[in-house]
Order: C-alpha cells, then structure tokens, then sequence
C-alpha cells in the first residue's frame, strides 16, 4: 500500500515538473549549434521559473539567477539569420503567456558584460487566438523554442541577447512565472540602424503591470503585453 501511495504522489506531480522549462540550445537557421548552454549562461536554478516578486526591481531579470558574465562561449552569425532559442530535452512551452526576445549590446566584449547597459526588445509574441484564457490560443503553447530573425539593419557587434517566456497561470496570485535565459552573440553586419526605444533591465516591468498581474482565469477578453515597443528595424 506505501508504494502505491508513493506512486501515485509522484505521478501527481509530475505534470506539474514537466511544465517546466529553460532556453539552453541555440538554433541557426535550422541547425543546431553546440549542446546544452553552449553559448547560453547557466542560470543557478536549473528549469525552475523566478517569480513577479523576486525579480521586479532585481539585477536577475536580466539573465536569471546565478547567469554570470564569463560563464559561456560567444556565437558569430549574421544580420538576416534566424536565430532558434531551444528548450533544453526536447521540451514544449507549456504554460500560456508572451514570448520576448531583447538584446543589448556590449561596450567590448560580451563575455565580460554584465548587462548594465540599455536593452531594447526585438520580438515579441503573444495571441494568436482571440481567447487569451485558453492556453491554445497562445501563438507559444507548445512550441519547443522562440525564434528571431535578426534585423538586417542591426548594427554590427557582440549582444547579450536576452530569452523570455512568461507563465501566467499563476500571475493573477502575483506569481507570474519567468523563465529567462541570455545568449552572447557576435552579429557581423554593414546595418546602421538605431535600435530603440532604450531600456534598463531591471526597469522594463511593473508587478502592477496588466501583463504581468494578468488573470487567465476570469474569463478575459484581450491581454496587454509587458514592456517596450518591438524595435521596427530602422
């Protein structure tokens, strides 16, 4: 009867354990570059999400806990590649909520940056059905990764990119869910684009915010996305 019991705990919780997820593989135009954080900074708790109130007003909104400048390698790809942001095993975004991608470019090189300068967002998704209370409606939902093309007019340099998704089955108990990887990418390019608006993280996000503070079980009619403006590419 224990063993039964034990088993039937753990089957009870493992829904909950495989709903969650991290951005540890990188994707060029369809290929896959390197393994596991490869070119992505190990954050210290593993695919377990940072909550609203721990990171709001924290330096860990950057990169996640514990992702430190120094800790990874750096990628060279170009201006037009579509970059793939991959769940580590083969795993599905399986929490409802928007998808961001931001990147900030460093002074020298990225593997020193601690991502103190100006971010700006370069991607966004969120609804792509008109129910923003069905988790189906989520352009995420079950996808394995966020994917970028890099702007042809970026400027060329070495970025901290920035990976976001956002569960919000909780957020309306003030625990919207982070999950938050960064990226360092060398991005050769002849662009002279202005990358903007400008953005401090933290700075991007309020825990009052509509997006973040967002109920998926009161039967909402629209949602409205966190943060700046997506870059439009000039």
């Amino acid at each position: 009867m224990k063993t039964s019991v034990l088993t039937i705990a753990l089957a009870a919780l493992t829904p909950l354990a495989q709903a969650h997820y991290i951005f540890n593989r990188l994707i060029v135009n369809g290929a896959s570059i390197g393994g596991e954080y490869a070119y992505t900074r190990k954050n210290s708790n593993s695919y377990n999400p940072a909550f609203t109130s721990e990171l709001m007003n924290s330096n860990d909104l950057r990169c996640n806990k514990g992702a430190k400048a120094g800790s990874t390698a750096t990628y060279t790809v170009k201006a037009g590649d579509k970059i793939g942001f991959k769940l580590f095993n083969n795993e599905f975004i399986e929490h409802p909520g928007p998808g961001f991608v931001y990147i900030s470019k460093a002074p020298g090189a990225v593997k020193d940056y601690d991502g103190s300068g100006d971010w700006v967002k370069v991607y966004e998704t969120a609804l792509c059905g008109s129910n923003p209370g069905v988790d189906n409606n989520w352009c995420s939902w079950q996808k394995d990764r966020l994917e970028w093309t890099i702007q042809k007019n970026i400027p060329a340099g070495e970025y901290l990119v920035r990976v976001e998704h956002i569960g919000l089955h909780q957020a309306h108990e003030g625990k919207a869910q982070f999950y938050i990887e960064c990226y360092q990418l060398k991005i050769e390019s002849s662009g002279t684009g202005n990358p903007g608006p400008l953005n401090k993280i933290p700075g991007i996000y309020k825990s009052s915010d509509p997006g973040i503070s967002f109920n998926k079980w009161g039967n909402p009619k629209s949602y409205i996305v966190p943060g700046p403006k997506v870059w439009d590419g000039n």
